[in-house]
């Protein structure tokens, strides 16, 4: 059975004391990470943390004063750090124009780095029932420091609060400071029934992702629903409206009175990606295989958002697509779904009734798109949300890179 992991992310209510205590703990933890980091970056990089271990146990418990299982989480914390790292590079490769000017692509590795990687954040790795645990019939969380342990309440969003119904099995939790406050990152995971969405689904629902509507959606019924995004657009305005006062202001008051605001966007926009996501799980049920564009390669640059406004820059750049695309991944895979991406060329510009790719077809400024050659019209984005479900009825017919254009190797 598949399994899947998420993230649940609790504020701990703190006093002085033990914030006091966090800030050792987790400031000598980054310590010790920077310094087992710069061994890594100096031996050839070895990822393994257990022969790290063998050589460098010793002098991380003597020189950061850490307890047995934090100095056993330095070695697992700079290893996963240069494995994400690792796998980063690989997916960017370095690209450069020959003498003819055509692209060429060298592949990038860990070697490829000028200086270790640094710690600076304060953080540290709890593992579960060690370093922490739920005490007091969960009401309270028992954390770890390098002197006693201490009981703190806590808070749980509504839309992470599912992880903790006793179905889901927690990780090692990451502590981490943020915006003067204390949190605890920690990895929910659960055993999933196995799906035929990929194969045999009982619904393709193709997704296009926007700003005038939040997504747009069409499955192989015809059927085609928008989610509106105008209030959500007018509310991020008031936040930038309302920021920029703030920071043309540039006191400290103002600058504390950022942080908030930044704060209770984010929650707010994590609340909206979170009833979207569960809206769009809840109408289609099990073995519905989702659709989305993969967004990874696409650039938000001045030349692709040219026919778009300043503040519809902003907007575009800051939205949190990557985010909605996580929570209904998961949902999805709970509900016995699936989710998958596909490439994001010529979906805008494709028509869905004869296959004609012409950019100009789009028109921005009455969002619609109007086919040259067949005479098809449609809204614009009914038009990327078609064309994402053809991709899709492609990938279940056993394209496995369904794309629209030239076939790139």
């Amino acid at each position: 059975m598949p399994e899947v992991v998420k993230t649940a992310k609790i504020l701990l209510f703190t006093d002085n004391d033990t914030e006091a205590q966090f800030m050792e703990m987790t400031g000598l933890y980054a310590d010790a990470c920077t310094y087992v980091s710069r061994w890594v970056f100096d031996n050839g990089f070895p990822l393994n943390s257990n022969k790290i271990q063998e050589k460098l146990y010793s002098s991380v418990r003597k020189r950061f004063f850490l307890k047995s299982q934090l100095a056993v989480s330095v070695f697992k914390t700079v290893t996963a750090r240069y494995k994400t790292v690792e796998e980063q590079l690989w997916q960017k490769p370095y690209t450069y124009k020959d003498e003819s000017g055509k692209k060429q692509y060298i592949t990038r590795t860990l070697e490829w780095l000028q200086r270790p990687i640094v710690f600076s954040r304060p953080q540290a790795d709890l593992v579960r029932n060690r370093d922490y645990s739920f005490v007091d019939n969960g009401q309270k969380i028992s954390v770890n420091t390098l002197g006693k342990r201490v009981k703190l309440r806590y808070h749980i969003p509504v839309h992470f609060k599912e992880f903790f119904d006793g179905t889901w099995s927690l990780g090692t939790a990451k502590l981490v400071f943020s915006n003067g406050l204390w949190y605890m990152h920690i990895p929910a995971s659960k055993q999933v029934p196995d799906s035929e969405a990929e194969t045999n689904p009982a619904h393709v629902v193709g997704i296009d992702r926007g700003l005038r509507f939040l997504t747009t959606t069409y499955d192989e019924t015809g059927k085609c629903s928008f989610s509106d995004g105008k209030a959500v657009l007018k509310k991020r305005s008031t936040f930038n409206k309302v920021r920029a006062e703030l920071q043309a202001r540039g006191t400290r008051s103002a600058k504390r009175k950022l942080k908030t605001i930044s704060g209770r966007e984010n929650r707010w926009m994590t609340d909206v990606n979170h009833r979207l996501s569960k809206t769009l799980v809840d109408n289609y049920g099990k073995n519905t295989l989702y659709v989305l564009e993969d967004l990874a390669g696409v650039s938000f640059d001045e030349e692709n958002l040219s026919d778009r406004t300043n503040e519809q820059r902003n907007e575009v750049r800051s939205w949190a697509f990557y985010q909605f695309e996580q929570f209904l991944t998961y949902k999805a895979a709970v509900s016995g779904s699936k989710v998958i991406k596909v490439a994001a060329d010529y979906t805008s510009q494709r028509c869905p009734k004869c296959g004609r790719i012409h950019k100009l077809n789009r028109h921005h400024d009455t969002h619609e798109y109007i086919c040259d050659a067949c005479g098809y019209r449609s809204n614009d984005d009914r038009i990327g949300a078609m064309n994402i479900h053809i991709l899709g009825t492609m990938y279940v017919s056993g394209d496995t890179n369904p794309r629209f254009g030239s076939r790139r190797t």
